[in-house]
């Protein structure tokens, strides 16, 4: 009798491994699924991240692009009213480029105050209080009745210096967009 239990406890075991088997490999299976889906879903995710990132930066790129050329036309164009009211040239629209200007630059520097860094922000505010500042006395100046420190040679010595510091703008945003600040400038440390 004992050579028929074991010879039976074999053939239950036997029977039990192979009604077992398709359920334990079905569950393996859609274990190894369920893990490849995790890996896809993974993957998938950290692309559209990346994916998200690049737009970002390209996004903070463009608008670092309209700040600095909204803030360098403003300039130009000051330059240029304030040349007309030296010669008494003033025409309705040289007026009318002045504020197409002026308006360009107040719209790229309200989109810049939405995603700028804290840098980037800070210099920006400064240039737009000094070059709203030049703009103010160039138009009293236009209307006769200059202000202190608002004569045409000041005025011109002022733009030159926003000149320069347009520079140091552009230095600070090429680093925050983590490209070179260019030859002999330092990157803003700060935030």
């Amino acid at each position: 009798m004992g050579g028929g239990l074991i010879a039976l406890a074999a053939a239950t075991v036997g029977v039990i491994g192979t009604l077992l088997a398709p359920v334990v490999s079905q569950r393996l299976l859609a274990r190894a699924q369920a893990e490849q889906f995790d890996r896809q879903q993974e993957t998938a995710h950290a692309q559209w991240l990346r994916e998200q990132e690049a737009a970002g930066q390209a996004r903070l790129r463009e608008c670092y692009m309209a700040a600095n050329a909204g803030y360098r036309r403003f300039r130009v164009e000051l330059m240029n009213f304030l040349w007309l009211v030296r010669k008494e040239e003033v025409t309705a629209e040289a007026r009318q480029e002045l504020e197409a200007a002026r308006h360009a630059h107040h719209a790229a520097f309200a989109e810049a105050q939405m995603i700028a860094s804290a840098p980037v922000l800070r210099e920006l505010d400064d240039l737009t209080t000094a070059v709203s500042e030049t703009y103010a006395r160039i138009v009293r100046l236009s209307a006769g009745t200059p202000v202190a420190g608002g004569s045409f040679e000041e005025i011109h010595d002022e733009l030159q210096r926003l000149w320069g510091r347009g520079d140091g703008l552009r230095a600070v945003m090429r680093a925050d967009l983590g490209v070179d600040p260019g030859p002999g400038r330092a990157p803003a440390v700060g935030g």
